[in-house]
């Protein structure tokens, strides 16, 4: 007789298979870079978020080692709370802080639990929190577990965002959004955002994970990009393991925002720390990443970007508008997705198929993640690759 629990988990794997959402793990026997040996097979990667192609630089190891103090710790052994803030920890904090120019910022072990933190510390039960409908899984799980009431908002629509605020609300308004859309590439309207939440004295969240490094002078993302200033009122949420190439996340904000989210914080106060040698190696590719290796990288990446769009314009193929490293190339259903994925591959490509329930259904898609390590040869290559998934396609119909 089939026990219940494994009826249950059989049947619901049955289902993911059978609509196409099956996950699998790619299994990586190389070190990251813009090639990489994926499951036996070397591939062009176009699957990775190493936009400043930091992954592949022989500096960086290096000044991670000039930069540590505490040789032979490999683990931090406790949270931070209690004996697992080191010395690499205090200092990476301070750097990033005085690099962003706010008054602290605070680390955890990975973008995750970051995102989780500011929502679950800061909110009660009559406080009211917005959402942009594409914002990413983890920020959507920080207010599911929160006390707030959670209302959700269509995509960067800023009108349908200030009708939801001007409902009435008993206790305090937070706005929660991402800098730059992981699936889509676009950026928050924050010339439009922030007038109105000044209005409603509302605190603002944004993660970073895809703008900090790439996007404003020295990389300082998102609000550097518009020109923009934030103020004692915003958090700004940022992923070590992206432009950084290394591993971790961090909060910045105000004094009082940052000591509030560690005193209250569940997913940091009950966390090991991550190892302080990681701590060291984010501080030397932070030194990298606002200096002039940064503003190099950044603009060869720009051109890239451009130089891609350009191509996959001309064979008619509708990347949506983004500017950013993010290039998603909406195929509609999860088959097809998947079929081009597996064409893609079998000519030395690697661009990863995205499913609901990380987008939308109906709109499975490619999504190209592009580096300052390719190269225009790299590029064009992934074009000619889509091409020909374009010319097979039109020869079945």
């Amino acid at each position: 007789m089939t026990h219940a629990w494994t009826q249950r988990l059989v049947e619901r794997h049955q289902q993911r298979q059978d609509r196409g959402l099956w996950r699998t793990r790619p299994l990586l026997t190389s070190a990251p870079g813009a090639c990489v040996q994926v499951n036996g097979q070397w591939l062009v990667n176009f699957a990775s978020n190493d936009y400043l192609g930091l992954a592949e630089s022989p500096d960086l190891p290096q000044l991670a080692q000039a930069l540590h103090q505490q040789a032979g710790m490999a683990g931090s052994t406790a949270s931070h709370v209690l004996a697992g803030h080191h010395l690499p920890h205090h200092l990476l904090e301070d750097e990033l802080a005085d690099w962003l120019g706010v008054e602290r910022t605070l680390l955890f072990s990975s973008g995750y639990l970051a995102n989780l933190a500011a929502q679950t510390a800061l909110l009660h039960a009559d406080d009211c929190l917005y959402h942009d409908k594409l914002n990413h899984a983890s920020l959507i799980d920080g207010a599911q577990l929160s006390a707030a009431k959670l209302t959700r908002y269509p995509h960067n629509d800023m009108n349908a965002l200030s009708r939801r605020l001007a409902s009435h609300c008993n206790g305090l308004t937070m706005v929660v959004t991402d800098g730059v859309f992981s699936m889509d590439g676009d950026c928050v309207n924050l010339p439009e955002l922030l007038p109105m939440l000044a209005e409603q004295e509302a605190l603002l969240v944004v993660d970073e994970a895809h703008a900090f490094g790439v996007l404003g002078q020295q990389g300082k993302g998102t609000f550097a990009h518009f020109a923009c200033q934030p103020d004692q009122h915003t958090l700004r949420v940022g992923t070590l393991g992206k432009a950084f190439a290394s591993s971790g996340a961090f909060i910045a904000g105000s004094a009082l925002l940052i000591e509030s989210i560690a005193q209250f914080a569940r997913s940091y106060i009950y966390t090991t720390a991550q190892p302080p040698y990681q701590a060291s190696f984010s501080r030397a590719a932070l030194h990298l990443l606002k200096g002039d290796t940064g503003d190099v990288a950044r603009a060869s990446l720009a051109h890239l970007i451009a130089h891609f769009q350009q191509g996959i314009a001309a064979l008619g193929l509708a990347c949506a508008s983004s500017f950013t490293p993010i290039q998603p190339l909406v195929l509609g259903s999860n088959a097809r997705a998947l079929a081009w994925q597996a064409k893609l591959w079998q000519q030395g490509y690697w661009v990863p198929a995205i499913r609901p329930p990380t987008v939308p259904e109906g709109t499975a898609r490619l999504r190209i993640s592009l580096s300052a390590a390719h190269t225009k040869t790299q590029i064009d290559g992934l074009l000619a690759a889509l091409a020909i998934c374009q010319q097979e396609e039109v020869g079945q119909c």
